[in-house]
């Protein structure tokens, strides 16, 4: 379960970053329909030169499949991003990409 994509760019001193992640995000009453068990993301967070940059505790509010935009200062082209998520089942997910 999961495949995450993540890319980030530097403009100017500001670091773009794009964050998709392939995932079902069954809410309570989709599950409770398609007889399954919920399962959405509940936390996110990445971190930049050791640096916490973004960090989200959600519900199950997500479409399926999310992107997630964020913008931070502190790093430079070349810098690694360091992204994880955390699902109700406590699935888990990370990924590093290379600041361009």
């Amino acid at each position: 379960m999961g495949k995450t994509k993540v890319k980030a760019k530097v403009k100017g001193d500001v670091v773009k970053a794009k964050v998709l992640v392939k995932h079902d995000m069954l809410t309570y009453d989709q599950a409770k329909k398609k007889g399954k068990e919920a399962n959405f993301i509940t936390h996110i967070s990445a971190k930049a030169n050791g640096k916490v940059v973004y960090d989200l505790s959600s519900s199950q509010f997500f479409s399926k499949n999310p992107l997630f935009k964020f913008a931070f200062k502190g790093a430079k082209s070349g810098d690694e991003l360091e992204v994880t998520w955390v699902d109700l089942k406590g699935n888990t997910d990370t990924k590093k990409a290379k600041i361009k």
